[in-house]
Protein backbone atom coordinates (compact mmCIF):
# COMPACT_ATOMS: atom_id res chain seq x y z
CA UNK A 1 0.00 0.00 0.00
CA UNK A 2 1.45 3.22 -1.42
CA UNK A 3 1.17 6.06 1.07
CA UNK A 4 2.34 10.23 0.48
CA UNK A 5 2.44 12.58 3.10
CA UNK A 6 0.17 15.82 2.93
CA UNK A 7 0.58 18.40 5.00
CA UNK A 8 -2.48 20.50 5.85
CA UNK A 9 -2.79 24.52 7.05
CA UNK A 10 -2.08 23.25 10.05
CA UNK A 11 1.73 22.17 9.18
CA UNK A 12 0.41 18.35 10.20
CA UNK A 13 1.45 15.65 7.62
CA UNK A 14 -1.21 12.99 7.37
CA UNK A 15 -0.56 9.85 5.16
CA UNK A 16 -2.88 9.33 2.70
CA UNK A 17 -3.36 6.12 0.93
CA UNK A 18 -2.88 6.52 -3.40
CA UNK A 19 -5.84 5.82 -5.25
CA UNK A 20 -5.68 2.20 -7.18
CA UNK A 21 -6.27 1.42 -10.93
CA UNK A 22 -10.05 0.12 -9.86
CA UNK A 23 -10.74 3.81 -8.21
CA UNK A 24 -9.72 5.59 -10.95
CA UNK A 25 -11.60 3.58 -13.61
CA UNK A 26 -14.81 3.84 -11.39
CA UNK A 27 -13.90 7.64 -11.15
CA UNK A 28 -13.50 7.77 -14.87
CA UNK A 29 -17.26 6.17 -15.52
CA UNK A 30 -18.86 8.33 -13.35
CA UNK A 31 -17.73 11.18 -15.33
CA UNK A 32 -18.48 9.26 -18.51
CA UNK A 33 -21.89 8.29 -16.85
CA UNK A 34 -22.58 11.98 -16.54
CA UNK A 35 -21.24 13.16 -20.41
CA UNK A 36 -23.86 9.90 -21.51
CA UNK A 37 -26.22 12.22 -19.30
CA UNK A 38 -25.65 15.67 -21.05
CA UNK A 39 -24.99 13.62 -24.37
CA UNK A 40 -28.78 11.96 -23.84
CA UNK A 41 -30.22 15.59 -23.00
CA UNK A 42 -29.08 17.39 -26.18
CA UNK A 43 -29.46 14.50 -28.45
CA UNK A 44 -33.52 14.77 -27.58
CA UNK A 45 -32.93 18.90 -27.86
CA UNK A 46 -31.91 18.66 -31.21
CA UNK A 47 -34.60 15.96 -32.43
CA UNK A 48 -37.48 18.60 -31.00
CA UNK A 49 -35.08 21.79 -32.64
CA UNK A 50 -34.95 19.81 -35.97
CA UNK A 51 -38.05 18.55 -36.24
CA UNK A 52 -39.62 22.30 -35.26
CA UNK A 53 -37.36 24.21 -38.24
CA UNK A 54 -38.07 20.65 -40.98
CA UNK A 55 -42.09 21.48 -40.09
CA UNK A 56 -41.49 25.33 -41.22
CA UNK A 57 -39.67 24.40 -44.09
CA UNK A 58 -36.10 26.32 -42.52
CA UNK A 59 -32.59 24.75 -42.68
CA UNK A 60 -30.63 23.73 -39.49
CA UNK A 61 -30.83 26.48 -36.98
CA UNK A 62 -27.54 28.28 -35.25
CA UNK A 63 -28.18 27.16 -32.39
CA UNK A 64 -27.85 23.84 -32.67
CA UNK A 65 -24.14 24.80 -34.01
CA UNK A 66 -23.50 25.89 -30.58
CA UNK A 67 -24.75 23.88 -28.35
CA UNK A 68 -22.52 20.90 -30.47
CA UNK A 69 -19.66 23.66 -29.85
CA UNK A 70 -20.25 24.19 -26.18
CA UNK A 71 -20.27 20.38 -26.04
CA UNK A 72 -17.30 19.52 -27.48
CA UNK A 73 -15.35 22.52 -25.44
CA UNK A 74 -17.16 21.37 -21.95
CA UNK A 75 -15.90 17.35 -23.08
CA UNK A 76 -12.48 18.19 -23.52
CA UNK A 77 -11.67 20.57 -20.97
CA UNK A 78 -14.05 19.28 -18.45
CA UNK A 79 -11.27 17.50 -16.52
CA UNK A 80 -8.55 20.45 -16.68
CA UNK A 81 -11.29 23.16 -15.57
CA UNK A 82 -12.66 20.80 -12.78
CA UNK A 83 -9.35 19.71 -11.53
CA UNK A 84 -7.86 23.59 -10.94
CA UNK A 85 -11.39 24.67 -9.61
CA UNK A 86 -12.55 21.95 -7.03
CA UNK A 87 -9.29 21.18 -5.39
CA UNK A 88 -8.35 17.99 -7.72
CA UNK A 89 -11.48 16.35 -8.36
CA UNK A 90 -13.71 16.53 -11.45
CA UNK A 91 -17.72 14.51 -10.25
CA UNK A 92 -16.12 11.17 -10.08
CA UNK A 93 -13.61 11.98 -8.50
CA UNK A 94 -15.99 13.52 -6.08
CA UNK A 95 -18.31 10.74 -5.42
CA UNK A 96 -15.29 7.75 -6.01
CA UNK A 97 -13.78 9.90 -2.98
CA UNK A 98 -10.09 10.25 -4.82
CA UNK A 99 -8.40 13.67 -5.21
CA UNK A 100 -5.72 14.83 -7.36
CA UNK A 101 -2.12 16.11 -5.52
CA UNK A 102 1.62 16.70 -6.13
CA UNK A 103 4.04 13.82 -5.13
CA UNK A 104 4.88 16.24 -2.42
CA UNK A 105 1.64 16.31 -0.99
CA UNK A 106 0.88 19.71 -1.84
CA UNK A 107 -1.79 21.38 -3.87
CA UNK A 108 -0.69 20.46 -7.72
CA UNK A 109 0.11 24.02 -9.64
CA UNK A 110 -1.36 25.08 -12.34
CA UNK A 111 1.30 23.92 -14.64
CA UNK A 112 1.19 20.58 -13.32
CA UNK A 113 -2.47 20.43 -14.24
CA UNK A 114 -2.00 21.27 -17.75
CA UNK A 115 0.74 18.71 -17.99
CA UNK A 116 -1.01 15.89 -17.23
CA UNK A 117 -4.52 17.04 -18.82
CA UNK A 118 -2.21 17.68 -21.91
CA UNK A 119 -0.90 14.06 -21.75
CA UNK A 120 -4.37 12.49 -21.60
CA UNK A 121 -3.40 12.54 -25.60
CA UNK A 122 -1.19 10.34 -24.51
CA UNK A 123 -2.79 8.36 -22.05
CA UNK A 124 -6.36 8.38 -23.63
CA UNK A 125 -5.84 8.96 -26.89
CA UNK A 126 -2.88 7.39 -28.41
CA UNK A 127 -3.28 4.29 -26.58
CA UNK A 128 -6.44 4.28 -26.42
CA UNK A 129 -6.32 4.11 -22.66
CA UNK A 130 -3.78 0.95 -22.48
CA UNK A 131 -0.93 2.84 -21.63
CA UNK A 132 -2.63 4.73 -18.75
CA UNK A 133 -4.02 1.37 -17.67
CA UNK A 134 -0.23 -0.61 -17.86
CA UNK A 135 1.25 2.77 -16.39
CA UNK A 136 -0.92 3.02 -13.48
CA UNK A 137 -0.53 -0.90 -12.74
CA UNK A 138 2.77 -1.12 -12.56
CA UNK A 139 4.05 2.22 -11.42
CA UNK A 140 5.05 2.38 -7.28
CA UNK A 141 2.72 5.52 -6.69
CA UNK A 142 -0.20 4.27 -9.40
CA UNK A 143 0.76 6.94 -11.91
CA UNK A 144 -0.60 7.50 -15.36
CA UNK A 145 2.15 8.69 -18.17
CA UNK A 146 0.44 12.80 -17.77
CA UNK A 147 0.98 11.96 -13.60
CA UNK A 148 4.35 10.65 -14.44
CA UNK A 149 5.38 13.70 -16.32
CA UNK A 150 3.26 16.36 -14.13
CA UNK A 151 4.85 14.78 -10.58
CA UNK A 152 1.63 14.29 -9.53
CA UNK A 153 -0.91 11.30 -8.27
CA UNK A 154 -4.39 10.18 -6.96
CA UNK A 155 -5.11 9.64 -3.08
CA UNK A 156 -8.11 8.36 -1.30
CA UNK A 157 -9.79 10.95 0.70
CA UNK A 158 -12.24 8.70 1.98
CA UNK A 159 -11.16 8.00 5.84
CA UNK A 160 -10.88 4.09 6.50
CA UNK A 161 -11.90 4.63 9.85
CA UNK A 162 -15.43 3.77 10.92
CA UNK A 163 -17.10 7.01 12.04
CA UNK A 164 -17.79 5.40 15.23
CA UNK A 165 -14.44 4.76 16.14
CA UNK A 166 -13.34 8.66 15.31
CA UNK A 167 -15.51 9.01 19.09
CA UNK A 168 -18.36 11.39 16.83
CA UNK A 169 -20.89 10.47 19.39
CA UNK A 170 -21.09 12.40 22.79
CA UNK A 171 -20.06 11.51 26.43
CA UNK A 172 -22.62 10.54 28.99
CA UNK A 173 -24.61 13.22 30.63
CA UNK A 174 -22.24 12.94 33.62
CA UNK A 175 -19.36 13.21 31.93
CA UNK A 176 -16.86 15.88 33.26
CA UNK A 177 -14.33 17.04 30.90
CA UNK A 178 -10.78 17.10 31.95
CA UNK A 179 -9.75 19.61 29.32
CA UNK A 180 -12.34 23.03 29.81
CA UNK A 181 -9.98 24.37 27.72
CA UNK A 182 -11.18 22.95 24.63
CA UNK A 183 -14.25 25.62 24.12
CA UNK A 184 -11.28 27.69 22.40
CA UNK A 185 -11.11 25.29 19.85
CA UNK A 186 -13.40 25.31 16.70
CA UNK A 187 -14.85 22.57 14.84
CA UNK A 188 -12.22 22.07 11.75
CA UNK A 189 -9.73 21.86 14.83
CA UNK A 190 -11.50 18.97 15.79
CA UNK A 191 -12.10 17.86 12.21
CA UNK A 192 -8.75 17.40 12.06
CA UNK A 193 -7.91 15.95 15.15
CA UNK A 194 -10.72 13.14 13.81
CA UNK A 195 -8.15 12.79 10.67
CA UNK A 196 -4.77 12.33 12.57
CA UNK A 197 -7.03 9.57 14.91
CA UNK A 198 -8.22 8.06 11.54
CA UNK A 199 -4.40 8.26 10.24
CA UNK A 200 -3.10 6.95 13.43
CA UNK A 201 -5.59 3.89 13.48
CA UNK A 202 -4.83 3.29 9.29
CA UNK A 203 -1.10 3.56 9.00
CA UNK A 204 0.50 3.22 12.64
CA UNK A 205 2.50 6.21 11.91
CA UNK A 206 2.37 7.62 15.51
CA UNK A 207 4.76 11.05 14.59
CA UNK A 208 1.71 12.32 13.14
CA UNK A 209 -0.07 12.03 16.77
CA UNK A 210 2.61 13.21 18.28
CA UNK A 211 2.93 16.54 16.92
CA UNK A 212 -0.69 17.19 16.62
CA UNK A 213 -0.53 16.87 20.55
CA UNK A 214 2.20 19.34 20.75
CA UNK A 215 0.14 22.14 18.78
CA UNK A 216 -2.94 21.27 20.81
CA UNK A 217 -0.77 21.68 23.94
CA UNK A 218 0.61 24.93 22.83
CA UNK A 219 -2.53 26.34 21.75
CA UNK A 220 -4.65 25.84 24.61
CA UNK A 221 -1.36 26.19 26.68
CA UNK A 222 -2.20 23.31 28.63
CA UNK A 223 -0.06 20.05 29.50
CA UNK A 224 -1.15 15.82 29.32
CA UNK A 225 -1.93 14.62 32.76
CA UNK A 226 0.94 12.06 34.50
CA UNK A 227 0.06 8.28 32.49
CA UNK A 228 -2.21 9.39 29.83
CA UNK A 229 -0.13 9.27 26.34
CA UNK A 230 -0.61 11.57 23.28
CA UNK A 231 -2.90 9.68 21.67
CA UNK A 232 -5.17 9.05 24.75
CA UNK A 233 -5.08 12.82 25.29
CA UNK A 234 -6.22 13.65 21.42
CA UNK A 235 -9.45 11.36 22.33
CA UNK A 236 -10.08 13.24 25.58
CA UNK A 237 -9.70 16.61 23.53
CA UNK A 238 -12.46 14.95 21.13
CA UNK A 239 -14.03 13.37 23.56
CA UNK A 240 -14.25 17.13 26.17
CA UNK A 241 -15.38 19.26 22.94
CA UNK A 242 -17.81 16.90 21.97
CA UNK A 243 -19.37 17.11 25.86
CA UNK A 244 -19.14 21.30 26.25
CA UNK A 245 -20.32 21.83 22.46
CA UNK A 246 -23.77 19.22 23.13
CA UNK A 247 -24.41 20.80 26.13
CA UNK A 248 -24.30 24.43 24.88
CA UNK A 249 -26.87 23.40 22.82
CA UNK A 250 -29.35 22.07 25.15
Amino acid sequence: MEIIKIRTSQNIDIDYEVAGLGDRILARIVDMGVFMGITYALYFVCIIFFLSVFERGGGLPAALIVIAVIYSLVFVFYDLVAEIFFNGQTIGKFAIKIRVVSISGARPTMGQFLLRWIFRLVDFGLTFGIGAVIAVAVSDKKQRIGDMVAGTTLVKTKPRTELADLFFTSPEDDYVPVFTEVSHLTDSDITLIHEVISNFKSTGNSSVVYNMALRIKDHLAISIPPGMNEFDFLQTIVKDYNHITSQAHI
